[in-house]
């Protein structure tokens, strides 16, 4: 796979501009953009739609009002699910200290929320305007206080348990127990439920519940009802669904797509997104 880098913040001497730099885009349902990589570390915030991440190392799910942070030089593509409006900020590697060198999805809390949709009607802020040298200064400090969800899902290196990923991914809902998915791989289930614990710090049932809970959230994204997304995921009931969305994201799905249609509008002209 060849990706290709996107400097924001660098000149074409690899020189600096600034600390930050913003991108804002909207995008349409079932929008793509394929991998690339940054020199720069990248957050991007949902506030509205769901974004879904892809790595060498996994799949992050990104709903709305919800926020990734990519590290710089994490080769990535994004798949929009429904109306996607992306607000993403670059910063200078290092610039904010003390977080993950590898990606995951946070909480925004509402201050943070405003403080990357203000900093989005800049097209880049340096330290040295005082004015921005505030902004950026409560903006590292909010970043270096949030909190991570599980709406990660890793890849295992095995091969063998890899030809599983790869068929579940392809068919989210699928009902065929590990016995019977251990056949057509070549690996006893008991070697393949040890993999995915070794390699993906998950139980293979708690990978799969993961997978499919993923699923249903970008069915909802892309505006399917409530008992639909749950039976195209694999659950057995919507009751079952429900249950498992409020345990991971604190509200039954209605309620928490309602929430951001009616207060997650973001703000910030648009742009096109070749830098995303």
């Amino acid at each position: 796979m060849s990706e290709k880098c996107h400097s924001i913040l660098f000149d074409q001497r690899g020189h600096p501009l600034a600390q930050v730099a913003s991108v804002s885009a909207d995008f349409p349902d079932g929008h793509m953009i394929p991998f690339h990589f940054h020199p720069e570390d990248q957050l991007i915030f949902a506030s509205q739609g769901v974004m879904t991440l892809r790595t060498d190392q996994g799949i992050w799910v990104v709903p709305p009002m919800r926020a990734v942070w990519i590290p710089a030089k994490t080769p990535h593509s994004v798949t929009i699910s429904g109306l996607v409006a992306m607000r993403t900020l670059y910063f200078l590697p290092g610039f904010v200290n003390g977080l993950p060198r590898k990606c995951f999805v946070m909480n925004v809390t509402p201050l943070l929320r405003e403080l990357i949709l203000h900093a989005c009607t800049f097209k880049r802020l340096n330290k040295k305007a005082p004015v921005q040298k505030r902004i950026l200064e409560i903006l590292v400090d909010q970043l270096q206080a949030v909190d991570s969800i599980p709406l990660q899902l890793p890849r295992p290196a095995d091969a063998r348990a890899m030809r599983i990923v790869q068929y579940l991914l392809a068919n989210p809902g699928e009902p065929k127990t590990l016995q019977t998915l251990c056949k057509d791989c070549g690996a006893s289930k008991r070697t393949i439920e040890r993999v995915f614990l070794a390699e993906t710090k998950m139980t293979f049932g708690k990978w799969r519940q993961q997978l499919r809970l993923l699923h249903a959230l970008q069915l909802l994204a892309s505006g399917e009802k409530v008992t639909r997304a749950a039976l195209d995921a694999g659950y057995c009931s919507p009751s079952a669904f429900i249950s498992m969305f409020k345990k991971q994201l604190g509200a039954t799905p209605t309620r928490y797509f309602q929430g951001w249609s009616t207060n997650g509008n973001a703000r910030g002209a648009r742009t096109n997104a070749n830098g995303n």
